[in-house]
């Protein structure tokens, strides 16, 4: 049986994992290579949207309610919210931002980019930190 402390923290691995990518994509950058930091954006886009997609087959197909239920027993509704107010913008950036890195649209990139680090920041925090993955009290 799906449990929602299980999709959240298999998410909160993810969040993890993606993260460390994009630091390593930023290192990349630092460092003049320019060629391995696209190649890291690409995975780090498609095991994203991977993720987020996952997500919303399992809440919105799977399991219709599943997270709300958990979270209601968490009293946790305003950390989901807050998450979202991060999560959800950051995603739609990616989706710019792929292209505008790909097409060499290099100041476009650069300030897109700026303002995603800021809300992948608020992604990382709310949903490592924030969200309960654990057995409802």
């Amino acid at each position: 049986m799906l449990q929602a402390g299980t999709v959240i923290l298999i998410l909160k691995i993810a969040v993890v994992s993606v993260t460390g990518l994009l630091a390593a994509s930023l290192t990349a950058l630092c460092r003049g290579n320019y060629r391995l930091h696209g190649r890291i954006n690409i995975v780090f886009f498609v095991l994203t949207l991977a993720a987020v997609l996952g997500l919303e087959v399992i809440v919105n197909v799977v399991a219709p309610g599943l997270l709300e239920d958990h979270l209601a027993r968490w009293g946790a509704q305003s950390a989901l919210q807050t998450h979202l107010w991060f999560s959800i913008p950051s995603a739609a950036l990616l989706l710019v931002m792929l292209p505008t890195g790909l097409r060499h649209y290099r100041r476009l990139h650069i300030a897109i980019g700026l303002v995603f680090l800021g809300l992948w920041t608020g992604t990382f925090i709310t949903g490592v930190f924030f969200l309960p993955h654990g057995a409802a009290p």
